[in-house]
């Protein structure tokens, strides 16, 4: 599904000086960072430290305290073009493994955002659904009940469910959960293909370490307020260890 580029110096997202509390307890603390489009960017961060929060005001799920959020150029609070934006959560492809739908149902059910709700599909909707079914492998899939397929298979279905909107940025919340380790490279072997070969933007939330530090381009460091924004092998300096999990942290790189 090949998606036009945008300008280098274009951003997805754009966020400034942004607080957020939740009954009184302090979420987010005075984070700014950008985004570039067609960015490969990894956030992580201890339990707690707001990456969660982070993105459900990306969302548009959580208004901030203060600051500013601006998506495409657009603030937040205007932005209604939510197509653009891909999202697939944390353990969605474990929490409803029962759900009786087969797998081209799921992510036919992904171009309603760009389409409405109760509107019939035209040849061009059609089109884009079998695309995003094959960019992410699943067309061999499509008469199967999501509950027949494999941990990573799933994955990939809902990820093709956000791809059938066509959106220009994919969020995943920890993607790699329920994907068994031996098709875990394959798997990252996808989304860097999304991110190279298609233009997307990817925004990978995890609690690895080792897989973000080598998957993606640029990281994103966050314990309520900014700890690093940068370079994945900046992220390796003792200091911003220490800042996000504190000093008996060790950190071991097993991947190559």
């Amino acid at each position: 599904m090949p998606i036009e580029k945008l300008s280098e110096k274009s951003f997805c997202i754009e966020v400034q000086n942004l607080n957020f509390s939740y009954n009184g307890n302090s979420v987010l603390e005075n984070v700014s960072f950008s985004v570039k489009d067609g960015e490969y960017l990894g956030i992580i961060g201890p339990n707690g430290g707001g990456k969660t929060t982070l993105i459900k005001i990306i969302l548009g799920l959580l208004k901030p305290d203060t600051g500013s959020v601006k998506i495409f150029g657009k603030d937040i609070k205007t932005f209604k073009e939510r197509a653009l934006i891909g999202y697939v959560p944390q353990r969605i492809s474990q929490s409803i493994p029962q759900f009786p739908a087969t797998v081209e149902e799921i992510v036919r059910s992904g171009r309603t955002a760009r389409v409405g709700l109760f509107k019939r599909f035209s040849e061009q909707d059609k089109i884009a659904i079998e695309k995003a079914m094959e960019t992410a492998d699943v067309v061999k899939h499509r008469a199967r009940l999501i509950n027949e397929l494999s941990g990573g298979e799933r994955q990939r279905v809902f990820i093709a469910r956000s791809l059938a909107g066509e959106p220009k940025m994919l969020i995943l919340d920890e993607p790699s959960v329920g994907v068994d380790i031996a098709a875990q490279e394959k798997f990252y072997t996808f989304i860097e293909d999304l991110n190279q070969n298609h233009g997307l933007a990817i925004i990978f939330v995890s609690h690895d370490i080792d897989v973000v530090a080598h998957e993606v381009k640029c990281l994103l460091c966050l314990n309520k307020s900014l700890v690093c924004h940068g370079l994945p092998r900046e992220f390796m300096k003792e200091e911003y260890l220490e800042k996000l999990y504190g000093k008996k942290v060790k950190f071991i790189l097993h991947r190559h």
